[in-house]
Order: structure tokens, then C-alpha cells, then sequence
């Protein structure tokens, strides 16, 4: 089997270790990303940001925030002046989901680096963001983004 061939698998453990948090808290998946993303990646705060850094569906990320706002788990604040500005946040709610998110997290990574030095993980995660480097760039010569393939 080639590279390519075997990412599902790591997709799917990560998604089976998170659907634990995610049925706790009766969450679907975008929705569960969407608050890690919001807690991993302060700078981003617009569901603008989510669908472009995250190369998601605009619905997708709009259906989960609308859901997450009516749960109180994030927070919508118009920003000054610019009505179309809206920043979202998570609110203080979302902390116990965020506390066991960020354990299942540490879980994955501990066992996808099971075994390896500290050395080969530094290798393995350097090579693995130049290879998604690479492939945003062939879809931006492409013109395309993630979501559209």
C-alpha cells in the first residue's frame, strides 16, 4: 500500500477517538472541529477565517456555528462599525468540551508517535507540514481549495 492509501486510516482513529467527546456532548464532528479550531487558533475569530483556513463548506461552517451559538458554546460579537463583521468566540461553556477535546488530542498524538524518538517525531511532523505545504500549493495552481476536490 502507498502513502496515500494509509492517511484514512489516521483519519479515522483520530475521528473514533473525538466521536467519544462528541457523543458526550451530542455534537456532530464540524461542530467539535470548529470549537478546537476556534480554541488552537485564536487569531482566527470569523466564520470567514474557519472556511478558509479549515478549507471547509461556507453552509457547513454555517449550519455548525448556528448550532453552537444557539447551545451557548460560542458567542457572535459584531465588530465596530462593519455590521458584516462578526467575530466569533468561544464562550465559557465550551471549557469542559475544549478540557476533554484537547485530552482525546493528546491521546491520538501519543499513539500515532508511539515508538519513535523525540528526533523522529521532530522528522516526521517537519516532513508532514511540507507535504501539506505542497498540496495547498498544487490546489492553488490548480485553483482550487481543499473542499472543492
Amino acid at each position: 500500500m502507498n502513502f496515500w492509501d494509509h492517511h484514512k486510516a489516521i483519519t479515522c482513529y483520530y475521528e473514533l477517538l473525538m466521536s467519544s467527546v462528541c457523543q458526550k456532548y451530542q455534537l456532530r464532528q464540524m461542530e467539535y472541529d470548529i470549537l478546537m479550531f476556534l480554541y488552537h487558533n485564536p487569531q482566527y475569530h470569523t466564520a470567514a477565517d474557519i472556511v478558509r483556513v479549515r478549507n471547509s463548506t461556507k453552509s457547513h461552517v454555517s449550519t455548525s456555528l448556528k448550532v453552537l451559538e444557539e447551545r451557548g458554546l460560542i458567542e457572535k460579537k459584531v465588530a465596530d462599525g462593519n455590521k458584516k463583521h462578526i467575530d466569533v468566540y468561544l464562550s465559557a461553556s465550551a471549557q469542559p468540551i475544549i478540557a476533554e477535546g484537547l485530552e482525546a488530542q493528546r491521546q491520538f498524538a501519543r499513539d500515532m508517535f508511539q515508538g519513535l524518538s523525540e528526533p523522529q517525531i521532530t522528522a516526521c511532523k517537519q516532513a508532514f507540514q511540507k507535504i501539506c505545504d505542497n498540496a495547498e500549493e498544487c490546489l492553488k495552481i490548480k485553483g482550487m481549495t481543499h473542499h472543492e476536490s
